[in-house]
Formats: structure tokens, C-alpha cells, sequence
């Protein structure tokens, strides 16, 4: 029957005829035959079977096959023995030269007719010892597939114990060698296909044997580390990654970047390899393991390699966003990338080339893919504008290209830098490096105390919170005559992109240090901040006479001219007027004087006079009284009043007993519900208005005193009598007289200063004035339109004395875009107090420390701690209708693209800031290695646990190269 075969298979008959015939002696082969038939029929059809030149015959012989293991069973097995079996592995089929490429394909069809025999066992066996030995010959992708398709349809061939550990081991050496021999796209695909089953073979003994995982990571690991090679291996070793469980991640990575036999090029040469996975098409969880390791080396201060790296690979990164199958991945890379080099421009400017490019290439896509990759990346480059701004000709054909997509606010902004930076990646180990300090998760920045320098800290904290007066200092054009406004540009500049903890503001100490103050000594921050605002002032008042000086000539129009010689920075943020009247009481003559102020100084009324709330006060006529401010007493120390703010001597005299309400907020004391406002406030609709309802609570005892206390107190009418009686021009005499003050322009920043140092002349000392001041969130004050202030910074004195104890303070941003939900027409929404606090995130700076707070902390300071008392507040007024144009301006700077552009020396010198203050880290984290060389050793990360301890000679590999990375072809498959 066998010859009859042959001669069908081998004759040139069509082949309808033979495939009848064929067909004939395959239904008698069902039938009962001896064995000495049976043995000429497996042969034959198995020479057909591994030898056939057409696809036909393999066929064929694969037909008689089968049917001969289904009838002939205990023939089968008596042909397809071990013997036979370790020949054809070893030794192959065909003539030499020509072996077939089919033995493994012919002995998984022979397996499954054996599986029951006495003899599968010894099958088995054999079988897992070969599979070993094959891939350690590193055979090609297709063979190695054949060999996965094998051990998953075959479970029981699989290696066990060591060697099954070797065995993924070496199949992982066969990945990295796989190489495409072709670039159709049949080909591709076939290729793909092929990896996929080796790497699902890896993936399905590690869901078994969890044991195999970590000791075939640190073998990919010494593959895409290794120097040694002239060509990268495959990219097709991601198809392995994608497998790992991501539990595993943080164990793996944390002990890989810690592991300190991994030289520097070592890591550089993995991570730049891993990066180039992907272009690995349908690989999962690839950037996920990317970023981790990224993160891993930034969390150990390995800045240097994640520098070269960055800046070698992000154009290669970039350059995948052309194609969807892995465009995902790489855009996830890719944002990590950019978020996190921070302290440099560099890498963002080595994209704005292609950037146009692909957006168009993107919007001609027009697929959900496309349009969501759009989003991102113009997320991704408008945080790149906000960190790197000062390149207007650089980013103009960017932002030509991204004009019609969202713009992200300024929180989400600095939420994706906050996160991602460098140094603000945790490192678990950093409590045995104490003086690897990274930047705080509030993402603000601390100032290094200078030796009692906490007072001027505090203050340059809440002017920098003070969010429109930085934006316009930020904005301040190059060369602008302006040497100490210059340097606190510098000074806010660092504050805002420095990648250090805490910068050192000795420049701006020396620039600004008021010539009486002592050297080391503390200093009052009231006293600091009035000087350092007449110096900034005065400074920018000088430049504009100068500047009007040599214009004189031109032909400058009298427009522009007064364009340029309108009020200075500081007026404009700080500056208000308030008119003083004195009222003779014999003749009723009223003599008036408008004054300009930048912060009020509220006395402390005598212990033995009540200040009336607002709510019982008389409400007297706008008209005669109006709603006012006026300039209170100074203190002693006050005695270098700042010039252009005339400041009157204290003039002593009662003050009337009737209380002129401004508008003042009532309290809620602890434990009660907001407090509804009093009916009798002037302007006030309290039902209307549960924001400032929320404003008013405080956690204050109920004799305390609030700011509105000290306002009412600082606007009664004073009675000027006895020795201070007033000199009446009209009555040309000494006379009784009435003193009043209005606000006729509130300041855009409202600078209360708590005076709680008095001079005490028994003791010839100043002493503090310790009340509990209860301070409203949000305070309304009357003048001729109504003025809502929002409280944005408290600066807080700790201790007994002006000479002594410590500053800081709390603050937060106030921003028109985010002010409670407020629209633009100036008109309240209600808002619940849970969205309240969710939007109003507080901050504490105390010199190099910077942690998130809360309102509640800032009303309960005092209560918890009785000898930190509030000293200084700041308020920003809240556009309406009425608002002066310094609003609309400020409304402007804070949004996210009328950000500041910072020129091109500041940006160069934060830059380079941040790269000595990375290489310094770097630096401290390698001396100090032996922290961790202290403590005690955990397994290695890549040790097996069911290894026998005795057993650690084994070479990982079958010969000499095995396991340690061989010689060969290498491809790395880019799509």
C-alpha cells in the first residue's frame, strides 16, 4: 500500500485524480494491517511529511499520519519512540545540508496520539531537555514560535525546576536576537505574529511559576544593558515587558536603581533602549515601565543619565506620534519626558521644529486617535510655553499651529509640572539621605533663612503670592532702569522655576536692607516692608523723570508721554487715597486734604473702651461722614515714614462715641452656623451672599478682637480738644474740631498692619500686644461704591518682643479666573462651603519649609498658640462693575498665556541654576552610598526563590556566551 502511495504522490496526474486515489488508500488504512504494512505507511508519510517539496504532499502525508495514530495506536507508539524521537531533534531529517525545517510541526502532530502510551513520560522528559537545548542554539523567530506553539498546545514538555528558569531565560536571548527579513508588510505581520507566541509562552509559565519572573527580568536587564554588542537587540524584547505584572513594578525598579553594580553607561544604555521600545507596535503597559524607571533614576538623583538620555531619545519619541498603532504609548513617554526636564529649555526646543508638522499631519488624520493626541499635545506645549517663556520668535510658528486647540488653566498647569519635575519624584530611601532635600508637594519654594532674616522671608512670600503684583514684576522688560526691581524679578523668577527646595535670597538682602537695621538682628517686617515699598517706589519714579528728560527733544505725543509717566508699579498695586477732613466745631468750616497711603496701621483700642459691632453702630450720612479710611498713629519705629506717604504724629483727643461702620463682617463663633450678616450693614444683602457669610467664620473666643474691631476704631471720628485743639484758618484761633477721614480709592492690595508693639515708657521697651484677632476671609469696606477685599496672605509674629521671635506666613493665590466661582460682572454665585474649601488651598512658609495649610489654621493660630499673633495681612480687591483698570490688567497676567515671558538672561541663568543644583544632588547621593551599604541586605532582586542555595555555579546558559549575552545579528524593528 505504502508503494502505491508513492506512486499516486509522485505521479503527474491532475490533482482532482489524485486526490481520489489518495483518498482510497486512506479508507483502507482504517482497516486492520500488520505492523511490518503499518511501519512502511508512518514512514513514508512521515518522509512526506518533513521532506515534501509542495505543500500537497505535506499534506498528505499529514492525512495518513493522523489516521494511522487514530487506527493503529499501539503501531504508532512503536514508530514514534524516544530513540526515533532524540535522532530527529539532534540529528534532523533529510540529507545533510537539507534538513527540514518541520521536525518540531511533525512532533507536535505525533504527541497528541501518544499521550496516554506507557512510553509518554520518557517523551516528555526528553522533550524538556531538547526544547532547552534548542533555544540555547538560539534558533530563528519562526523555529522558536514552533517550539511555543509546542510547549503551549504541551504543558507537560515544559522545563521544570532550574531548568525552566534557564529555559526563559535563554528563550528571552532568542527574543533579543529576532530580527524581520523583510519589510512588506506580510512579512511584519508574520513576524509579529511569531514573537507574540514566544513572548505568550514566557507569559503563561510566569502566571504558574511566579518564580521564573524576577530572575528572566535580570536577564532581558543584562541583554539591553550590555556595552559589549555593536548592534541594539530587538525591540521585540518589549513583546516581554508587556507581560510582567505591574505589582511587581515598584520591587523592581526601586532595587534596580539602587543596585550598585550597574555602572552609569550600563543604565544609560538600557533606559535608551527601552525608550526605543516604543515603536513596538501592540505592546502594553510599555510606557508605564518606561516612566517607572525614569522616575526610579530621578528618585536616586541620577540626573546625569536622564539628561543624555532625554535629550538623545525625545525626537525619536516624538516622531512615533506619526503613527496610531503607537502613538499611545509613545505620547505617555513623551509627556513624562518633557514634564520632567525641567530645569532646562533645551529638550522642548529640540521639538519646536517638527511640532507644526505633525499637528497638521494629525488634523489631516481626523480619527478619534488623532484628535484626542492633539489635546495632549497642546496641553504639553502650553506647559512648555508657561516653564520656558522669553522665546517669542522661537514658539510664534507653535502657537500658530495650536491656536484653534484648549488651552489648559494655570492650576492644571502647575499641577503637571508640580508632579512630574525631577525632584519631585520620592525616593523611599530618602530618610537615610537627610540632606537630599527635594522640592516640597505644595510645589512653592522655600527662602534659607540668612541669620534672622525671617522677617523680609515672610514678606517676599506674600508679595509673591500676591499674584498680579509677581506677574507684573515677572513682566518687567529687560534694562528698565530699575536695579532693586530687577533683582527682585530675579528673585520671583527663582521662586517660580527654580527646581531647588529653597533659594538663597542674600542678592536681594544686601539690594534692599534698610542702612539702620543691624546686621543679624531681628527685624520688624512691617518696618521692612514699608521701606522696601518706597525704595521700589522711588526707584521706578526716577527712571520715569529720567526717561521724561531725554524725551524732552522728541516728538513723543503728550498721549504717550502720559502713557509712560502714570503711576509706578507700586502705586498701582499698593497705592490708595483717602481724604482727611477737619471740621471746625465754632464756624463748621471743613478744610480737606487727599493723601496717599500703601498700608494701614489699625491701633489696638484702650482696654477700657469697647468698639461696637457693626450691627449696633449709628449709621451716619454718606454724605456729611461717608464710609473712610485714615492714616492711624505711628509707632516709634515707624520713624522713617515713607516719603511720598505724608504720615501724620499721633494727635491725641477722644474719639466719638459713635462708631462709622465702613462695612464690616460679623463672626461665627466656634460650633455655630454661619452666622447670617447684619441687616444694618451698610450695602450688605447677607441672604444674598454665602460667600462672604463663609468669610466670616473663625474659631475665636468671643471678646476677641476682629479687623473689622480695629478698622471701626481706626474710622471714628475724632474729637480734637484740650491740647490738641485745631488751628481754624477761618477763625484764625485754636478751636474744637472734628476729624474724619474717606476712602476715595481703595488700593488694589489692602496692606493691614496690626500694631501690636507699643512703647512702654516705665520700662523704656516696646512691648506686644498679645489679643487674639479674629481675621475675616473676606472684608467689605464702603467708600463711594462698595469694595470687597479676599484675605490672600497672613504674616504671623511668634514670640513677645519686635526685637525677637520669628515670622512667617500663611498665604494662598488669588486669581480672578478661580475667585469662588465669581463671574466677571463682579456679582456672587452661591457656592457650598465644601466647594469653598476645596477651592481655597492655603500655604505655609516658614523660611525653607513650604506645607499645605488651610483657612482654619490661619483663624486658629493664635487659639492653639498664644504667643503667634497675626501682624501683617494682605487683601486683594475683588473685581466688579467699579473696578479700576489695574483689575482688568491684573485679570490679564493671571492667566495662563498673559504669563510672564521672561528674557532670555534670566531663563539662561534659572537653567543653568538647575542643572549645578542637579549635579549637586547627584553628587550628594553618590557620596553618600553608604547609607544603604549600612543596612541591611535583602535577596537580590533577581534571585529565584525555589533555587538551591547550594547551586549559584550555574552559568545561566548552555555555552560560554549563554546567559551573558552573546554575539549575533541583532534588528531593532522600527514601525
Amino acid at each position: 500500500m505504502d508503494k502505491i502511495l508513492e506512486a499516486v504522490v509522485m505521479s503527474s496526474y491532475p490533482n482532482n485524480v489524485k486526490q481520489g486515489l489518495v483518498r482510497r488508500v486512506i479508507e483502507a488504512a482504517k482497516q486492520p494491517m500488520d505492523s511490518e504494512q503499518c511501519w512502511s505507511m508512518l514512514e513514508l508519510s512521515t518522509k512526506l511529511f518533513l521532506t515534501g517539496d509542495t505543500k500537497y504532499k505535506r499534506e498528505i502525508g499529514k492525512e495518513v499520519l493522523e489516521v494511522y495514530g487514530h487506527y493503529h495506536p499501539e503501531e504508532f507508539e512503536e514508530f514514534f519512540n524516544v530513540r526515533f524521537l532524540l535522532s530527529l531533534l539532534q540529528e534532523g531529517y533529510g540529507p545533510l545540508g537539507k534538513r527540514s525545517h518541520y521536525v518540531l510541526d511533525y512532533i507536535q502532530l505525533g504527541l497528541q496520539f501518544v499521550l496516554e502510551s506507557p512510553s509518554a513520560n520518557s517523551i516528555f522528559n526528553l522533550l524538556k531537555i531538547e526544547v532547552l537545548r534548542k533555544v540555547c542554539e538560539r534558533p530563528s523567530p519562526k523555529q522558536c514560535a514552533k517550539i511555543s506553539k509546542l510547549l503551549t498546545q504541551h504543558p507537560q514538555c515544559i522545563p521544570t525546576g532550574k531548568h525552566q528558569i534557564l529555559f526563559c531565560q535563554q528563550l528571552i536571548r532568542c527574543i533579543g536576537q529576532f530580527q524581520c527579513v523583510s519589510e512588506g508588510e506580510e512579512d511584519i505581520m508574520e513576524f509579529l505574529e511569531q514573537v507574540n507566541k514566544v513572548s505568550g509562552l514566557l507569559q503563561r509559565i510566569w502566571r504558574t511559576q511566579t518564580s521564573a519572573i524576577l530572575p528572566s527580568l535580570k536577564e532581558l536587564f543584562s541583554i539591553i544593558s550590555s556595552t559589549e554588542e555593536q548592534e541594539a537587540p530587538s525591540n521585540a524584547l518589549a513583546s516581554v515587558v508587556q507581560f510582567v505584572p505591574l505589582e511587581l513594578m515598584d520591587g523592581v525598579i526601586r532595587n534596580l536603581t539602587n543596585d550598585d553594580s550597574i555602572t552609569d553607561v550600563q543604565m544609560m544604555t538600557a533606559i535608551s533602549r527601552m525608550i526605543d521600545w516604543v515603536s513596538w507596535p501592540l505592546g502594553k503597559n510599555i510606557d508605564k515601565w518606561i516612566i517607572a524607571l525614569l522616575k526610579g533614576l530621578a528618585a536616586v538623583k541620577k540626573f546625569s543619565i536622564l539628561i543624555e538620555v532625554t535629550l538623545s531619545k525625545i525626537e525619536k519619541v516624538f516622531s512615533k506620534l506619526l503613527y496610531p498603532i503607537v502613538r499611545e504609548g509613545a505620547l505617555s513617554v513623551l509627556q513624562y519626558m518633557l514634564l520632567s526636564f525641567q530645569h532646562s529649555h533645551e529638550a522642548f526646543h529640540l521639538l519646536l521644529p517638527h511640532i507644526p508638522r505633525l499637528v497638521a499631519s494629525l488634523k489631516k488624520e481626523d480619527s478619534n486617535s488623532a484628535t484626542s493626541s492633539l489635546e495632549q499635545l497642546a496641553e504639553l506645549i502650553h506647559c512648555m510655553f508657561f516653564r520656558f517663556s522669553g522665546f517669542p520668535d522661537l514658539y510664534e510658528p507653535v502657537l500658530e499651529a495650536v491656536k484653534a486647540l484648549p488651552i489648559p488653566n494655570e492650576d492644571r498647569i502647575k499641577h503637571l509640572l508640580g508632579q512630574n519635575a525631577w525632584t519631585s519624584q520620592k525616593n523611599e530611601l530618602a530618610c537615610f539621605y537627610p540632606r537630599l532635600a527635594s522640592k516640597s508637594e505644595t510645589g512653592k519654594i522655600g527662602l534659607i533663612n540668612l541669620g534672622n532674616t525671617c522677617y523680609m522671608n515672610s514678606i517676599i512670600q506674600s508679595l509673591f503670592m500676591a499674584s498680579d503684583f509677581r506677574h507684573s514684576v515677572l513682566n518687567l522688560a529687560e534694562g528698565n532702569s530699575q536695579p532693586l526691581m530687577t533683582k527682585l524679578q530675579w528673585l520671583f523668577a527663582f521662586l517660580e522655576h527654580s527646581q531647588r527646595p529653597a533659594i538663597s535670597p542674600e542678592s536681594f538682602l544686601s539690594a534692599s536692607w534698610p542702612p539702620w537695621f543691624t546686621p543679624g538682628a531681628q527685624q520688624d517686617c512691617s518696618e521692612y516692608l514699608k521701606y522696601l515699598l518706597d525704595r521700589l517706589h522711588e526707584e521706578e519714579k526716577t527712571g520715569k523723570r529720567i526717561y521724561q528728560k531725554l524725551k524732552e527733544s522728541s516728538f513723543m505725543s503728550q498721549a504717550m508721554e502720559q502713557h509712560y509717566l502714570n503711576k509706578t508699579l507700586i502705586e498701582k498695586m499698593f497705592g490708595g487715597k483717602m481724604m482727611t477732613k477737619i471740621r471746625c466745631l465754632k464756624c463748621l468750616n471743613v478744610s480737606s486734604r487727599e493723601e496717599a497711603f500703601t498700608d494701614l496701621s489699625l491701633a489696638f483700642p484702650p482696654p477700657d473702651r469697647h468698639v461696637l459691632s457693626t450691627g449696633s453702630a449709628p449709621v451716619l450720612p454718606v454724605e456729611e461722614i461717608g464710609p473712610q479710611f485714615i492714616e492711624p498713629p505711628g509707632t516709634p519705629s515707624q520713624i522713617t515714614g515713607s516719603p511720598w506717604i505724608r504720615r501724620k504724629p499721633h494727635v491725641s483727643g477722644d474719639r466719638a462715641a459713635n462708631i462709622v461702620p465702613v462695612e464690616t463682617l460679623g463672626f461665627q463663633e466656634p460650633g455655630n452656623q454661619a452666622t447670617p450678616l447684619n441687616s444694618n450693614a451698610v450695602g450688605m444683602d447677607s441672604t444674598k451672599d454665602p460667600l462672604l457669610a463663609f468669610g466670616e467664620q473663625t474659631c475665636s473666643p468671643k471678646d476677641s478682637r476682629s479687623v473689622p474691631d480695629l478698622i471701626n476704631y481706626f474710622l471714628s471720628p475724632e474729637k480734637l480738644t484740650a491740647e490738641n485743639k485745631y488751628h481754624c484758618e477761618k477763625c484764625a484761633s485754636l478751636q474744637d474740631a472734628e476729624k474724619v477721614a474717606e476712602l476715595t480709592e481703595g488700593p488694589h492690595y489692602l496692606i493691614l498692619t496690626l500694631l501690636r508693639f507699643s512703647f512702654d515708657p516705665r520700662t523704656m521697651r516696646r512691648k506686644k500686644i498679645l489679643d487674639n484677632v479674629s481675621i475675616p476671609l473676606v472684608l467689605k469696606l464702603s467708600s463711594f461704591v462698595s469694595i470687597i477685599y479676599d484675605l490672600c496672605s497672613v504674616v504671623v509674629h511668634s514670640g513677645i518682643s519686635s526685637e525677637s521671635g520669628h515670622y512667617y506666613c500663611y498665604s494662598r493665590e488669588c486669581s480672578d479666573t478661580v475667585t469662588h466661582g465669581q463671574p466677571r460682572d463682579g456679582t456672587l454665585k452661591p457656592t457650598s462651603d465644601k466647594q469653598l474649601d476645596f477651592e481655597i488651598q492655603w500655604y505655609l512658609f516658614n523660611d525653607t519649609r513650604v506645607s499645605f495649610s488651610s483657612f482654619e489654621s490661619v483663624s486658629n493660630v493664635t487659639s492653639f498658640f498664644p504667643k503667634d499673633t497675626a501682624y501683617v495681612l494682605f487683601y486683594r480687591q475683588r473685581p466688579g462693575r467699579q473696578s479700576c483698570p489695574m483689575h482688568k490688567a491684573g485679570a490679564e497676567s493671571s492667566r495662563p498665556h498673559g504669563e510672564p515671558s521672561l528674557n532670555k538672561d534670566l531663563m539662561e541663568a534659572i537653567s543653568k541654576d538647575n542643572l549645578l543644583y542637579l549635579q549637586e544632588q547627584e553628587k550628594e547621593a553618590r557620596n553618600r552610598a553608604a547609607y544603604i551599604s549600612a543596612l541591611p541586605k535583602s535577596p537580590l532582586w533577581w534571585r529565584d526563590f525555589d533555587r538551591d542555595k547550594d547551586d549559584d555555579s550555574s552559568s545561566g546558559g548552555c555555552s560560554p556566551a549563554a546567559g551573558g549575552g552573546g554575539s549575533g545579528s541583532f534588528h531593532g524593528l522600527v514601525f
